[in-house]
């Protein structure tokens, strides 16, 4: 059921989540997206759950869900598009279909937010876009632009089908990349910098042999994220040659590096190494700044 249900209007206030659910707002209680990956998402509820969104009344940032413990409320794994939620909004966005958003009031807890002020009905939003980045606590997780629908707005559909180019029917391409779950990235730029190095790590000077032939694998991390919403530029001076172990660490906020090429443990604030160079592979520091500033508010 999509769109504001009748004798409903905007600003109203319901006391829990089962006035939500009577009055057709919010159909699946105990969890902030209703909706499945088939039908879409019709309504979203923001209870401060995540420390990465962003309330701007009429655009919203929001996170998706999956990967936190309901217990301590911290993030323990991943997001993925796969998530019945996230896929639904994600479904919604390619076929136009409006999002009601719920807010809750006087957000208590650390652990399991509740709203003690009760909810109130924002009105209908649209899915604009979504994103998967690394949030503040280390973890990936789904990101969701979310725009007012102002009075008389179409919303058209989207294809959001990251390969393109085919005539698919537009829901199906929603469901076709939210099993992809991610774009294939493996640039020129990419296997230069893993050539330069010969597949060894600028941090632990790992090179990880992966046949008997001694073939090395390893990893072309950017700097500066590419994509949404932290747009890098693929190009040499933005990406390093690491192996798995400290890409992830760096990615996730782990390890920075200073304008000196020093690595830092940003957990322990430690000094780690100094990163590994050549003449041939300039890395730039205003990539090296942009990368220690998202993480500058780190969420333990």
């Amino acid at each position: 059921m999509f769109g504001t249900p009748d004798g409903v209007v905007e600003g109203a206030w319901f006391k829990g989540h089962h006035e939500l659910h009577a009055n057709n707002l919010h159909r699946f209680s105990g969890r902030g997206i209703s909706g499945t990956a088939k039908t879409g998402a019709d309504s979203i509820v923001l209870s401060g759950g995540y420390v990465d969104d962003v309330d701007a009344g009429d655009e919203i940032r929001y996170t998706g869900e999956g990967g936190r413990d309901r217990e301590t409320g911290r993030m323990v794994a991943d997001q993925s598009l796969t998530d019945e939620g996230n896929a639904a909004l994600v479904v919604s966005r390619a076929l136009g279909h409006p999002v009601r958003v719920i807010e809750g009031l006087n957000i208590k807890g650390t652990t399991r937010k509740r709203a003690t002020g009760g909810y109130r009905y924002r009105g209908l939003y649209r899915v604009a876009d979504h994103w998967i980045t690394f949030g503040q606590e280390g973890f990936r997780i789904c990101q969701f632009q979310l725009l007012k629908i102002t009075p008389g707005e179409i919303v058209p559909r989207q294809r959001i089908d990251p390969t393109a180019g085919k005539s698919t029917d537009i829901e199906e391409q929603a469901r076709r990349y939210i099993t992809q779950n991610r774009l294939a990235r493996d640039s020129k730029v990419a296997r230069k910098i893993k050539d330069l190095h010969d597949n060894t790590c600028q941090i632990c000077a790992l090179r990880l042999i992966v046949s008997p032939t001694g073939e090395a694998y390893s990893e072309a991390a950017h700097i500066q994220a590419l994509g949404k919403p932290h747009f890098g530029r693929d190009i040499t001076q933005n990406v390093l040659c690491l192996c798995p172990n400290c890409h992830a660490r760096f990615d996730r906020g782990a390890l920075h590096i200073n304008d000196s090429f020093e690595v830092i443990d940003s957990l322990k604030q430690e000094f780690v190494t100094k990163l590994r160079r050549i003449n041939s592979h300039e890395i730039g520091v205003e990539f090296l700044r942009k990368h220690r500033e998202r993480w500058s508010d780190r969420r333990m």
